[in-house]
């Protein structure tokens, strides 16, 4: 497979390994947000949050509240990003699914969403709620 992120856990790529566990291997991303800036990835190979078992869609919350944890405590970041790109409309680079834990500080000035949608009226807002709960 020519994952690169297969070829970290094989490996094959050297990274800077923060935490590893039976489903996860979490390193440093090579193009940070913040230095400090983690990915975690499951061990199998995912697509994205669509491709992704419930037990590591599940498990994944676990660790991502971990290192969090730890990337405060060693950044001394004021909060952090919890982000999963979904395909290439949502900005997803690397199709191996993926979790980025991204330390945040005060005025740094990083915004996700540049441009806020509204909608037209609250019925419209319901609307889209149902279309959502229907496709449950």
């Amino acid at each position: 497979m020519d994952c690169i992120f297969c070829k970290i856990i094989a490996g094959e790529i050297p990274c800077s390994k923060v935490y590893e566990d039976s489903l996860f291997i979490a390193f440093l991303d090579i193009k940070p947000v913040h230095k400090g800036h983690v990915l975690i990835v499951p061990k199998k190979h995912f697509v994205n949050v669509f491709d992704t078992p419930d037990l590591e869609a599940e498990a994944i919350y676990k660790v991502a509240r971990t290192l969090s944890e730890a990337v405060v405590k060693a950044t001394g970041c004021d909060g952090i990003n919890l982000v999963q790109n979904n395909n290439a409309a949502a900005g997803q680079e690397v199709f191996h699914s993926h979790m980025h834990v991204i330390p945040r500080f005060d005025g740094d000035k990083l915004r996700f969403a540049s441009i806020h949608k509204e909608y037209d009226s609250f019925d419209e807002m319901g609307v889209m709620a149902e279309k959502i709960k229907e496709s449950l």
